[in-house]
């Protein structure tokens, strides 16, 4: 192979790959602040790339952000996996949640994240599948213990990000103070024995529709 060509082949990935960094970064920053509703002409304005750049590298809205936040998605499923070497299954079950607490409180676009999914982008739905399944056995660990009240369910894991986004969401700048305050709420409520009996829970199919809220349009 001429010797050039291999040169130019090398130069254009490296420029192709410095591009895909610029737009994580900015991506990172914008959600990070302001929630993943910011449209793809901010980022690449932010950035510095042209619109078909990041076209290329992410034909649609839910792939910029399934890529963005992948890594932080693995971190989310390493967190349950943790938590189920914790001697104390009540202790690991707490702690879990309340670094996923945490996890919101520092990023408005992971809140976000963590109440939809994404169904084709495997990698970052692979995490949220381990995360469930090393929370249902962190959970049934909890209630074998006698920590967690019975009636608990996974569902209601679902339910809790979903408040506590809504809080990080309306408390902006308050959120790292005022999240924590009512997940340490919601932990009281969820320890044994428990209180009156609770409604029925929503059905998996039910919060699986809940969280495919996707936007694929070109903003």
């Amino acid at each position: 192979m001429n010797p050039s060509r291999t040169e130019k082949e090398r130069s254009l990935r490296a420029d192709a790959e410095h591009n895909r960094e610029r737009i994580v970064e900015a991506a990172q920053a914008l959600f990070a602040e302001r929630g993943i509703d910011v449209t793809r002409e901010e980022i690449a304005r932010r950035a510095g790339v042209g619109m078909a750049t990041l076209r290329r590298r992410y034909p649609t809205r839910a792939d910029l952000v399934a890529g963005v936040f992948e890594e932080k998605m693995w971190l989310f499923a390493t967190g349950a996996r943790k938590a189920l070497k914790d001697p104390d299954p009540w202790h690991g079950f707490c702690r879990y949640v309340t670094s996923l607490c945490a996890m919101q409180t520092t990023d408005r676009g992971f809140s976000d994240v963590l109440t939809m999914t994404f169904p084709s982008a495997a990698r970052f739905e692979a995490a949220r599948v381990q995360a469930y399944e090393d929370f249902s056995e962190l959970m049934k660990r909890a209630q074998a213990a006698g920590a967690l009240r019975e009636d608990f369910v996974a569902e209601d894991l679902i339910i809790l990000i979903m408040a506590s986004a809504g809080v990080v969401a309306a408390a902006g700048k308050a959120a790292p103070r005022s999240a924590p305050r009512l997940v340490g709420y919601l932990l009281q409520a969820f320890a044994a024995p428990g209180g009156t009996p609770l409604p029925p829970p929503p059905s998996s199919r039910q919060m699986y529709k809940a969280i495919t809220r996707l936007n694929d349009g070109t903003n």
